[in-house]
């Protein structure tokens, strides 16, 4: 063989360095993601007693007259991807599962690794964000997201809102949902079965429009945490294969080194022999 020794020596070292590089990402994955699962509960608590405090209000609200539906020129697509790479195909997968409505409706894309994928694609979102880098910081991002969607929704641009998002289950792998948030499906809101209405301070509409808005900001809370979950164990997935291609070439370098070795160590003793027999003949 022509490799030396100290080349593949040199090799060996730098894949165990790259192995603890990527033992350490798949750690960092794994915490982000039990932190995301943790608070997920506290979010889908707060979203129903929302959704029960909507139904109270909804059943002492004067009945509305059915209006015709409007429909604007864009509807609207609230995307989670990735926002850092070594995540796999998790940006791909989510932007896929929209389809040709990517092309025909108003983007609001999160994460700047799917912002740049999207790029590659030849899509232009019509508002982008980065994904925060702790999940603590996913309740702002939701106040962002729906600073922009209520500018839009003031001007007319927007009657229709889905939001697209990733979700992780144990034993099934990722799963792309896509709720509609907007307009809100007021027939799904449990009615209260109490006799006793609450008390409450407000006009029926306006405390329809706060506890609407409430309920926007926890769906959006709730896909993001998701999503953030989502990217971390597509993240730990990816490190693993990797981990696994790290140890299959450090096995056939060690095999390498051995087989280097045992060839250098088998040239020297030729070499000593050739020289004893020499100095043999000299004699």
């Amino acid at each position: 063989m022509t490799e030396r020794l100290a080349d593949v020596t040199a090799r060996i070292e730098g894949m165990r360095q790259l192995g603890a590089v990527v033992n350490a990402m798949r750690g960092i994955a794994a915490a982000r993601a039990q932190q995301a699962r943790g608070q997920l509960a506290a979010v889908e608590d707060y979203a129903a007693a929302i959704e029960a405090a909507l139904g109270r209000a909804l059943a002492r609200a004067p009945a509305a007259d059915p209006a015709a539906p409007r429909r604007s020129a864009r509807p609207a697509i609230v995307l989670f991807c990735a926002e850092q790479g070594f995540a796999g195909a998790f940006s791909e997968h989510v932007l896929d599962s929209v389809g040709p409505d990517l092309a025909t409706a108003m983007l609001f894309l999160i994460g700047t690794r799917g912002t740049s994928v999207a790029a590659e694609r030849g899509l232009a979102p019509d508002w982008t964000i980065a994904m925060p880098s702790h999940s603590l910081g996913l309740p702002r991002l939701a106040d962002r997201i729906a600073e922009a969607l209520y500018a839009r929704i003031a001007t007319g641009q927007i009657d229709r809102l889905d939001v697209v998002f990733s979700q992780w289950r144990p034993g099934d792998g990722t799963h792309v949902l896509r709720p509609r948030l907007i307009p809100l499906d007021l027939t799904g809101f449990p009615r209260p079965s109490e006799a006793m209405a609450p008390l409450t301070n407000l006009p029926a509409a306006q405390l329809l429009s706060e506890l609407a808005a409430d309920y926007l900001h926890a769906q959006l809370c709730h896909a993001a945490l998701h999503a953030f979950a989502g990217e971390s164990e597509a993240r730990m997935e990816a490190m693993a294969a990797a981990r696994s291609q790290i140890e299959r070439q450090l096995s056939a370098l060690q095999a390498t080194q051995r087989q280097v070795r045992q060839e250098e160590i088998t040239a020297e003793i030729i070499e000593l022999a050739a020289g004893e027999t020499a100095s043999r003949r000299d004699d």
